[in-house]
């Protein structure tokens, strides 16, 4: 096996432990609209790596990158949920962010073993970097969409007289 793929897989792996670890002490806070876009422009930093040369990819490799990332956004999609506790909107846990990025860890090493020879590690690390950023844009459009309607519904609620709520429960 090549060092360099079990360096890279290895710095990967704990990457993906501490997006984990993250994760779940996140879930222990309030959600709020500052948290939700904040990390796509912390992000966004990554696209410097595009102004040295070896890192650069061709159009197909782009839209190559962008469309797996987009696919994978809509398993996050799936498993996001929002809930209200103690008057403040929760994220809901989900086990299958962490099968999810266990399965790009594993797609990762999978990919860079058959094409590892054939594309130059800075343009995989581009490829994926694309993967990833494809991944997290419409995945936080769509946590940030759920979110205000979740927000809204809540505030209605709480300004909706006693009344008014109890006639909604009867129905």
């Amino acid at each position: 096996m090549n060092i360099a793929l079990l360096a890279t897989t290895a710095g990967a792996a704990c990457m993906a432990m501490i997006a984990l670890f993250i994760r779940m002490k996140a879930i222990k806070k309030p959600a709020s609209i500052k948290k939700i876009i904040l990390p796509p422009f912390f992000m966004s930093t990554g696209m410097l790596m595009f102004v040295y040369e070896p890192a650069r990819l061709v159009p197909l490799q782009i839209i190559e990158a962008l469309t797996v990332g987009i696919i994978f956004s809509f398993l996050l999609m799936r498993t996001t949920s929002f809930e209200v506790r103690n008057s403040d909107i929760y994220m809901k846990r989900s086990k299958a962010f962490a099968f999810i990025l266990i399965g790009l860890l594993i797609a990762r090493v999978i990919f860079k073993l058959i094409i590892g020879d054939a594309i130059e590690v800075a343009e995989l690390g581009g490829m994926f970097y694309l993967l990833a950023f494809g991944m997290i844009i419409p995945w936080r459009i769509y946590m940030l969409i759920r979110f205000r309607e979740i927000e809204k519904r809540h505030h209605a609620s709480i300004d909706e007289p006693a009344s008014v709520l109890s006639k909604k429960m009867v129905k």
